[in-house]
């Protein structure tokens, strides 16, 4: 519990200093960003605010885990470095931020709304998240355990559902595809992706922390434990990750003093990914995420409406847009999503416990 706590409170520190030192540097160097003009007028005052905020989360992030590591290294010499699965889901993260930089910079530098074509932007994310399945595979520990697991799972391993490597591998890049650009469809208001990405992963720090406390190395046909290897370390990856977005949101709340960029929202959706397959719950997640997911198929619906009828379902996708003009003010949508997100982190946890009881637990 306690590297839990210094992690977050490390990234947190880390974030809310770092980035008004970003905002600085990125607006000297004239970092701003374009905004779409398909896109609600009212977002054109926003032109040319810093950008690539997202390096902020991830450097406070891997900071956050780092010193946690680190003061428990000097109060346990003892014990163990930092874990495989909770490096690898860092690598996953810090993968799709470089892709996320990429296209940032790519923006800023040809001033123009998007930056790496769907193609490129798909190949980057199927190079890190090909990666990611193949290696999360790997590793077991004493009891045979990996970080991830080639059966399908909801809280726990489906027993039927045992997966060929090569359809696990096209598996978790789906999952570390649609979560990403998820998250990057979200981030389309002040603090509203930063602050839902917050709900979720603090609701993984508890998760993997229940999980850690009722851990077995093998499965118990009571279903009174879990299978998965390191859960504690992915409590503390969740828990900096949740003090970077916090300590980010400081700065990104509306009005934004600076975004996030593709460089966080990219990450921010690997993360949700990540600890999706290595707590077995990839299933529970798109509960968890509700809100990722309800703006992503908002996308989704409206392009199969329009070109099946000529018309649009909602005045403009993703989903949050469609109220903005309808007359909500920005902030007021913020909120209301963030509700939104809080209760579907609080069902995903409801079910995640009447799972637990209803087997034994």
């Amino acid at each position: 519990m306690v590297s839990i706590l210094i992690g977050a409170l490390g990234a947190l520190l880390v974030s809310i200093v770092l980035t008004p030192r970003l905002i600085r540097v990125f607006s000297r160097r004239g970092f701003g960003q374009e905004i779409r003009e398909e896109g609600p007028q009212g977002h054109q005052s926003k032109r040319g605010t810093p950008t690539m905020g997202g390096v902020a989360i991830i450097v406070a992030m891997v900071a956050g885990y780092a010193l946690a590591h680190l003061v428990n290294w000097l109060r346990h010499p003892d014990q163990a470095t930092p874990s495989v699965s909770g490096l690898l889901v860092l690598f996953l993260a810090v993968g799709l931020g470089v892709v996320g930089f990429l296209d940032d910079f790519i923006k800023i530098r040809k001033q123009r709304s998007l930056g790496l074509n769907k193609t490129a932007k798909s190949v980057g994310q199927l190079l890190v998240g090909v990666a990611f399945a193949i290696l999360v595979v790997q590793f077991p520990d004493a009891n045979g355990v990996t970080p991830g697991s080639l059966k399908l799972s909801y809280a726990r391993d489906f027993a039927m559902a045992a997966l060929p490597l090569v359809i696990f591998v096209v598996l978790c890049y789906v999952l570390i595809w649609a979560w990403s650009n998820a998250v990057n469809l979200t981030d389309g208001l002040d603090g509203l992706a930063g602050g839902s990405s917050a709900m979720v992963l603090a609701t993984y720090v508890v998760i993997s922390f229940w999980q850690a406390r009722l851990s077995c190395a093998a499965p118990d046909p009571s279903g009174a434990c879990y299978v998965v290897r390191d859960p504690l370390d992915l409590a503390v990856v969740a828990a900096a990750a949740t003090g970077a977005c916090v300590g980010f949101l400081w700065w990104n709340a509306a009005p934004a003093k600076i975004f996030m960029g593709d460089t966080g929202s990219l990450s921010l959706g690997g993360l949700v990914a990540g600890l999706s397959v290595t707590t077995r719950t990839e299933l529970l997640a798109i509960v968890i995420g509700g809100l990722f997911v309800v703006e992503m198929l908002s996308v989704t619906v409206q392009v199969v409406v329009f070109r099946a009828t000529k018309r649009r379902l909602f005045r403009m996708a993703p989903f949050h847009h469609h109220f903005e003009l309808g007359g909500w003010a920005e902030t007021t949508v913020i909120i209301r999503f963030w509700l939104l997100a809080a209760i579907c982190c609080m069902f995903g946890l409801g079910l995640f416990y009447s799972e637990q009881v209803g087997l034994g637990g």
